[in-house]
């Protein structure tokens, strides 16, 4: 089929045709008309109608269509989409991971007790283990 002298929509046109009787998808930055496809859908025709108004080329692809599913594709072509008029999608930023310090105390005193402690507990074992055996010669 020739693309040349198919139409292009806006996302606006296209988000008008989003009825049973009135189905229009975008796939892959083209405007599909499926509305004589509803019925015959594998999927049913709510997954079609939930796709349209928006770029539904993750939906499909998420699905993993067969050759023969993307060859039907071309009988319900009208035109292309207006890439111009789709929102940009951002880009998912996790939030930051807070710091393990979360009381502000100064790293350098965490740094000195992450040292001492565990000497402190060393010298107090060796003190009691010296007066116990004090005690018992």
């Amino acid at each position: 089929m020739s693309n040349d002298n198919k139409k292009v929509y806006t996302l606006e046109e296209v988000a008008k045709h989003n009825s049973k009787d009135d189905c229009w998808l975008i796939i892959g930055g083209k405007v599909y008309n499926v509305s004589k496809f509803l019925e015959d859908h594998p999927g049913g025709d709510d997954v079609l109608l939930s796709s349209t108004g928006k770029d539904a080329t993750d939906d499909f692809e998420d699905v993993g269509h067969s050759t023969t599913a993307r060859a039907m594709m071309d009988e319900y072509y009208v035109g292309d989409i207006d890439t111009s008029t789709i929102p940009a999608r951002t880009k998912y930023v996790p939030p930051k991971q807070p710091h393990y310090n979360q009381d502000k105390t100064p790293e350098f005193i965490i740094k000195i007790l992450q040292f001492l402690v565990p000497l402190a507990i060393l010298g107090l074992a060796v003190a009691i283990r010296i007066y116990t055996k004090s005690e018992s010669a």
